[in-house]
């Protein structure tokens, strides 16, 4: 089901404004220094990038590593990633040029977050200045270096209470290092001071739980410069200089997980919960009050799982317990109602405003195979989007208009990478190291489908006509 609300703008988009002027923040084009690269995008400038490669097929170099799903980040000279073995969390610095791992830097965990089978250790990816790289590990903390190795701070954080673990990345913005803390309880979002590693804001988030979204930044005509981020039922607009909430829209899904594209103006941003969040399948769930009147059998006035009125509230008990007391009390309960009543769907934003801006600044929305994991891509002025299942989708970004759906040739898999593209080529890769190389015409048309013989959870980066993509066990820079 396809809502269209209204034309956001014209589709006569020149390629080159992606690149040099996204939504007025001016960014280098080869700049690959955060996760998804430029603002998020997945999108580079590149030229001569291999159709064909593999584990013997156009390598530039490769070099072992061990496992981790953070994505590789670049400055001109470096890679940075993340990785873990058994306590220990490390942070690896890789020459561009031949692949020679320049230091490793280790911080032994002291306690373990509980993690979902799709999240590990060290899976938010680093982001850099050019000059220092900043990382971040949930049971660890956000620890900053120079190119050199040398540690110039540490910020404690945590322990976090988010029921699949931390998945977002921090971000450099302005003289700020901004990570987004959601969890099921006490969520935040802090700017950090780039150079001192001393907190400058801090901003409860009492709306989210469960994120695992990267934000996006956003610089209005007038203005400073905004970070927007994704999370449970809003995106919402926040001051960099302050950490002061500026705009927010509602409609988003309970549980978000991908990163938005922002393009001239217009945030693109997917959400899914359940099956049960897809439009006509939505259920309505009684006021607390009422469930408590017919089942708090001990009068506590919460609610036990025995004490749950059906099999649908007992199997999301333990995600609705945020506290983890072992109840529900009526916050809870509220949220489980909420929850159910939003939508998976993937919506087109107009970004910026003052305050509530739902009613202006939601353009449309489409409910169908919705990815959970994978962050959209736009490219040539069309939107794509994988969902974890395989079945791609492309639209017309005007209006939502869906272009072409199907599963893609070749590479029936699980996606929980996110789709990359560059040198009229789109790059989706699936779990099992099946790389699909699509035409870039909303046609879903694969080129060729490189079988890289590795799991592969980490989205690729590409800068200076290379792909650097990492496997479950390598790291591999493609190049002609």
């Amino acid at each position: 089901m396809k809502i269209s609300k209204r034309n956001p703008f014209a589709t006569h988009i020149l390629v080159g404004v992606i690149f040099v002027h996204m939504a007025g923040l001016a960014l280098a084009s080869d700049d690959w220094s955060r996760f998804r690269g430029p603002n998020g995008t997945g999108v580079a400038i590149a030229r001569s990038l291999p159709l064909e490669f593999g584990p013997d097929k156009n390598v530039i170099w490769k070099t072992e590593l061990p496992p981790g799903h953070s994505s590789p980040i670049l400055t001109e000279t470096r890679i940075f990633l993340t990785a873990f073995e058994e306590e220990n969390l490390l942070t690896i610095c890789i020459e561009r040029t031949t692949g020679k791992i320049l230091w490793q830097k280790q911080a032994t965990r002291d306690r373990q977050e509980k993690l979902d089978q799709r999240n590990n250790p060290a899976s938010p990816s680093p982001a850099t200045d050019g000059e220092n790289v900043y990382v971040f590990f949930a049971d660890y903390g956000l620890t900053s270096y120079d190119l050199e190795g040398n540690k110039r701070w540490q910020l404690p954080l945590g322990p976090f209470n988010n029921i699949y673990g931390m998945g977002a990345s921090p971000i450099v913005a302005d003289d700020k290092v901004v990570l987004v803390c959601d969890q099921n309880t006490n969520s935040f979002l802090i700017g950090v001071g780039k150079d001192d590693g001393q907190i400058k804001w801090k901003t409860d988030r009492p709306e989210a739980t469960s994120g695992h979204s990267t934000p996006i930044l956003y610089k209005p005509q007038e203005g400073g410069t905004q970070v927007i981020v994704p999370g449970s039922f809003y995106l919402t607009g926040y001051s960099v200089a302050t950490g002061k909430k500026v705009w927010w829209v509602r409609g988003l899904s309970f549980e978000m997980k991908s990163t938005p594209v922002l393009q001239e103006g217009i945030a693109y941003i997917n959400g899914y919960a359940t099956p049960l969040n897809q439009p006509g399948k939505q259920v309505v769930i009684p006021p607390f009050e009422e469930v408590a009147q017919e089942h708090d059998a001990d009068k506590s006035g919460n609610l036990t799982i025995q004490e749950m009125p059906d099999k649908l509230a007992k199997s999301f008990f333990s995600f609705l317990d945020l506290n983890g007391d072992s109840t529900l009390n009526r916050d809870e309960w509220n949220y489980f109602r909420a929850a159910m009543e939003t939508k998976n769907g993937m919506l087109a934003i107009r970004v910026g405003g003052h305050g509530d801006m739902t009613e202006t600044n939601i353009l449309w929305q489409y409910h169908r195979s919705v990815p959970q994991l994978p962050s959209p891509l736009f490219y040539k002025n069309i939107l794509y989007m994988v969902n974890d299942g395989g079945i791609v989708t492309s639209f017309n970004p005007a209006n939502g208009e869906v272009l072409k759906q199907g599963r893609l040739s070749g590479a029936v898999d699980a996606y929980y990478a996110s789709p990359i593209a560059a040198d009229g080529k789109i790059f989706m890769i699936g779990r099992s190291g099946k790389v699909s190389v699509l035409k870039p015409d909303g046609s879903l048309e694969v080129l060729v489908v490189n079988d890289l013989k590795d799991q592969c959870y980490a989205t690729p980066a590409i800068s200076d006509n290379r792909i650097y993509l990492r496997t479950r066990s390598v790291l591999y820079c493609f190049g002609i």
